[in-house]
């Protein structure tokens, strides 16, 4: 049994064939006609699709100033709460874009919502627990891969933890052991 996948019953003679004065495609096959008008119905949305699309313009609209309100009320624990409803509002969001149903006016409201929200992150809003940034930045990056996958953004805040260890005092308890024996003896 032969493995080495050579073929015997072809035999190379050797030597080149002449193509000279050969012609080549000279038998086209025959172009398949075309019809000269081709009509097509332009896309018309159903009543409850348009209704929607402007229900979501309009939470993706109102949801900078809602973020901005929960702060204001709540502090963090606001924003963190209202970051669980924009992750519901981007999941209803994606529902509708894989559905096929997402107008364009959506998308781009979308796309400012997302920038009008890392605005507020980096410069209106005061917000110490870095865990609640990241969560916001990671469901904004959600959102816009979901949009604009070829999209690159350099407008998210940057973490502000502490990286500098010997700015900040040791625990209690890791230093100045020693000094503790020197006042026993």
């Amino acid at each position: 049994m032969d493995f080495g996948g050579k073929r015997h019953d072809v035999v190379d003679i050797g030597g080149e064939v002449d193509y000279e004065g050969y012609q080549w495609f000279q038998d086209a096959p025959p172009r398949p006609q075309q019809e000269s008008q081709t009509t097509s119905t332009p896309y018309v949305p159903l009543p409850g699709v348009i209704e929607l699309n402007d229900n979501v313009e309009y939470a993706l609209q109102a949801a900078p100033n809602v973020l901005y309100g929960q702060y204001k009320q709540y502090g963090q624990l606001g924003v963190l709460s209202w970051g669980s409803e924009f992750s519901e509002l981007i999941d209803n969001l994606k529902d509708l874009g894989i559905q096929g149903n997402m107008f364009v006016t959506t998308r781009q409201r979308a796309l400012e919502c997302c920038k009008d929200v890392l605005k507020l992150l980096t410069v209106d809003l005061d917000i110490e627990m870095q865990i609640i940034v990241l969560y916001l930045c990671s469901q904004v990056a959600r959102l816009r891969r979901f949009l604009d996958s070829e999209g690159h953004w350099e407008d998210y805040p940057q973490p502000k933890f502490p990286i500098e260890p010997r700015i900040y005092p040791p625990p209690f308890g890791t230093h100045g052991e020693h000094e503790h024996e020197d006042l026993r003896r």
